[in-house]
């Protein structure tokens, strides 16, 4: 059963998630769960949103996923339904929320993420590919509970073609934080593929990832996910870790490709990451 939610303004810190859908088991909830009990030594009530508590571990507390109230946009690219949150009224919580998609691995104390500026500030996660940007990503993110009520309300007014415009809600709330936007420092929030991994490519035939020496969060968007980076494979199309040779000759196949095109496909691999196996459990 849904965990019941009459007591929830005795604890003022808050670990968000969200589960919908099937792209992720429950074992990313527990995971993540574990993860936060071990690098969060501040009281703190760890809740997940979702739709199936199914396999969930029975010490997290679950809540049914906020209701969107509108049609999730269909057509872009974004996770509009994280909208949800920032409603006035969610299940009468009050206090800090730290939000942490589930394809991430904590690799280190994350008291910090509480204690930095200010309780009332919105802090996001810079966007890694655009650095000369300022647009913030929502891979993990903290925020007042029900205090900017009107990024809700003025999304589902038109949530369509606020989604058309912004594609992605992080662009979206970012738009709307304007001049209070702020961010993580740069060391703590790192990206796998792009700051563990590497753009040197060939370089990932020969080096396993690295884990950056002041990381507190690894975030994994897209592709692979932090199970697929503990085996060495890139996405569900590989069902075990290739050799270099094999994931060579693959790409002179197109049906065995990771991707369509021939380069992306030699971009496409990794060596067994052991460390994240080591975080994620």
């Amino acid at each position: 059963m849904l965990t019941e939610f009459a007591d929830t303004r005795k604890m003022n810190n808050f670990i968000f998630c969200i589960k919908w859908g099937d792209r992720y088991p429950p074992k990313y909830v527990n995971s993540l769960f574990s993860m936060v009990r071990r690098n969060l030594s501040l009281p703190h009530r760890f809740i997940c949103f979702t739709e199936n508590p199914k396999g969930i571990d029975p010490e997290v507390e679950v809540l049914p996923l906020p209701d969107l109230s509108v049609d999730v946009p269909t057509n872009v690219p974004g996770k509009w339904r994280k909208i949800a949150l920032w409603q006035k009224e969610l299940y009468g919580l009050n206090g800090v929320a730290l939000f942490i998609d589930l394809d991430t691995v904590i690799v280190g104390s994350i008291d910090e993420f509480f204690e930095f500026g200010n309780p009332d500030d919105v802090v996001l996660t810079k966007n890694w590919l655009k650095p000369f940007r300022k647009l913030g990503q929502t891979t993990l993110f903290r925020y007042p509970v029900g205090r900017n009520p009107s990024f809700y309300d003025d999304f589902v007014k038109d949530s369509q073609n606020v989604a058309i415009r912004f594609q992605y809600e992080q662009h979206y709330i970012t738009h709307k934080l304007e001049n209070r936007l702020c961010f993580w420092p740069s060391s703590w929030v790192k990206h796998y593929r792009y700051h563990c991994l590497g753009n040197n490519y060939p370089l990932r035939y020969f080096r396993s990832a690295r884990l950056p020496s002041k990381a507190k969060i690894i975030a994994f968007p897209g592709v692979p996910n932090p199970e697929e980076a503990q085996l060495g494979v890139w996405n569900s199309k590989q069902p075990s870790h290739p050799s270099r040779i094999q994931h060579i000759r693959n790409a002179f196949r197109k049906e065995r490709r990771t991707k369509e095109n021939f380069l992306a496909h030699l971009k496409c691999y990794h060596l067994p990451c052991a460390w994240v196996g080591k975080y994620w459990k």
